[in-house]
C-alpha cells in the first residue's frame, strides 16, 4: 500500500507557514500579516502633507515638465501635481504603483523587501486587485517567478513598463489639461498696461 492511498479524507488543513505569495491564499498567517500591514501600507503609500503640496511651483519649475516626462517625474511638486490628473483619469494607481517600486528599491532590509513585495503585489500586480495595473503577460509572469525570492527590483520591468505607459498615453494629455494650463498661466508674467 503506497503513503497516497493512506492519507486521510476530508479537506486539507491551512499551512499556517504558507510559502504563497498571492492573495489567492487565505491561510491564517497571510490575513495576520495583512492586516499588520495595512496600517503601514496606507500610510506609506498615501501622499503626506507636506510642503510639495503647500508650496506653489515655481513657474520656470512648471515650464520644465512640459520638456520632458523625466523632468516631471523628478519634481515632488510634478509628480504630484501629475498625480491628482490622473485622479481625474482614473489611472492614479500607475502613479501609486511606480511610487511603491520606488520605495521597494530603496530598502536593504530583506524582512522588509518580502513585506513591501508582497504588497506592491497584492495592490497593483495580482488580477483580484481593484488597482490592478496593466501589464502584460511576459512582465506578469516574470514577476510571478520572481516572487519567489523577492528582491529590491523584483518590478523593475512591471516599473518600466508603466512608467511608460504614463509617458506616452497620460503624460501629453496633461500637458494640455486645464489643470496644466492654470499652473503655466500662474506664472506667466503679467502685463503691466495702464
Amino acid at each position: 500500500m503506497s503513503s497516497h492511498d493512506a492519507a486521510p479524507s476530508g479537506p486539507p488543513s491551512r499551512n499556517p507557514c504558507c510559502l504563497c505569495w498571492c492573495c489567492c491564499c487565505s491561510c491564517s498567517w497571510n490575513q495576520e500579516r495583512q492586516r499588520a500591514w495595512q496600517v503601514s501600507r496606507e500610510s506609506k503609500l498615501q501622499p503626506l502633507p507636506s510642503c510639495e503640496v503647500c508650496t506653489p511651483p515655481s513657474p520656470k519649475e512648471v515650464q520644465s515638465w512640459a520638456q520632458s516626462f523625466d523632468k516631471l517625474m523628478h519634481s515632488p511638486t510634478g509628480r504630484s501635481v501629475f498625480r491628482a490628473f490622473l485622479r481625474t483619469e482614473y489611472s492614479e494607481e500607475n502613479m501609486l504603483f511606480w511610487l511603491a517600486c520606488e520605495e521597494l528599491k530603496a530598502e536593504a532590509n530583506q524582512h522588509v523587501v518580502d513585506e513591501k513585495a508582497r504588497l506592491i503585489y497584492e495592490d497593483y500586480v495580482s488580477i483580484l486587485s481593484p488597482k490592478e495595473v496593466s501589464l502584460d503577460s511576459r512582465v506578469r509572469e516574470g514577476i510571478n517567478r520572481k516572487m519567489q525570492e523577492p528582491s529590491p527590483h523584483t518590478f523593475d520591468d512591471a516599473q518600466l513598463q508603466i512608467y511608460t505607459l504614463m509617458h506616452r498615453d497620460s503624460y501629453p494629455r496633461f500637458l494640455t489639461s486645464p489643470t496644466y494650463r492654470s499652473l503655466l498661466l500662474q506664472g506667466a508674467p503679467q502685463s503691466s498696461e495702464a
